[in-house]
This record gives structure tokens, sequence and C-alpha cells, in this order.
């Protein structure tokens, strides 16, 4: 009933472990300034995350005042909260679509039956109102008067420009 596997003393790692020092103990620098910002950049990744004390090798007290230094930039705007990735579209999606991508740069779906009978979107009439709407346009356009625009400015524009040309000829003459 008993396990008769027998125990087995824990393996002895022979090797020496070697902690990381950190930049600033390495280079002496007892004060961490806010705003220097290639110092506080050494202690945060690409996508602008604090950096762990494992990674970078500060001490507690060193990484409290790195952290605070890092968060009292972003707030003056020094250093970034955190980066814009740009992802770039080179993959194809799992349907099989291939919208957006260099070699097929129309965009057409190639999954797809032709269109036949139909017309392209953009040839295609307006369509019709929905009823629910159809009655708020009619006492809409019934309560407000029809009047053209374009033709009561371009009336206005000739009447000024009779105005014109009328004082031109008249100052002409008393002249």
């Amino acid at each position: 009933m008993g396990n008769n596997k027998k125990r087995r003393a824990p393996e002895v790692d022979t090797r020496k472990f070697r902690k990381k020092t950190s930049i600033l103990t390495y280079e002496g620098i007892k004060y961490i300034d806010y705003k220097d910002v290639n110092l506080l950049r050494k202690f945060m990744s690409e996508r602008a995350k604090i950096r762990q004390r494992a990674v970078t090798g500060n001490s507690q007290k060193q990484q409290r005042e790195i952290a605070k230094a890092i968060r009292i930039s972003r707030e003056m705007a020094l250093l970034p909260f955190n980066v814009r990735q740009v992802t770039s579209k080179t993959k194809k999606r799992r349907d099989g679509d291939d919208e957006g991508t260099l070699d097929n740069p129309d965009g057409e779906r190639r999954d797809r039956a032709p269109r036949g009978d139909r017309a392209p979107r953009g040839d295609r009439p307006d369509r019709a109102p929905r009823g629910d709407r159809a009655d708020k346009a009619d006492k809409a356009e019934k309560a407000a008067p029809t009047t053209d625009v374009d033709a009561e400015a371009k009336a206005l524009v000739e009447a000024e420009a009779a105005q014109l040309i009328g004082a031109d000829t008249a100052a002409g003459e008393e002249a």
C-alpha cells in the first residue's frame, strides 16, 4: 500500500547565481531626476511600461524612486503613458477575405458569386422611404414652403448687378 519509490535528495545546483547590478549603482547615481528622460527610458520597455526589479537589478528603494520619477515625468508630458502600436494587414484573415492586402488592392471578394442581373451599387436608384418615415417627410414638406434657394440667390445677384450698371452709367453721364 505504501509508496515503494525511494525519495531522492534534491539536486544541488553547483552554478553560482550572480545578481544583476543596477545601472544606478554602476554609474554611481544618487539622485534620480524626473527631467532626466534618457536615464528613465533605460528603465522602461518599448511599450512604455516600467521594467521589473528582476530585469533592471534595482533595489527596492531604487525601484520606488525610479517609478516615482517616471510617473512625474509622464504627468509633465516628458515621457509617454503608452506607445501607439502600428499594425499592418499583411496576413490573410481566417475567412479567406483578402480585403486590404497588397495582393488584392481592389478589395473585391473572391468567395462570392458574380452580381448577375443586379446593377452596381453606385447606379442603384434611391430607395423609397420607410412607411413610418414617409408620413413624417410628407408632413414636413407640407409645413415648409417650397422655395428654390438657387433661383432666389441668382435673382438677387442679377438685381445688384443691374443696380451697379445703372449707377455706373448715371455717374458717367454726370461727369
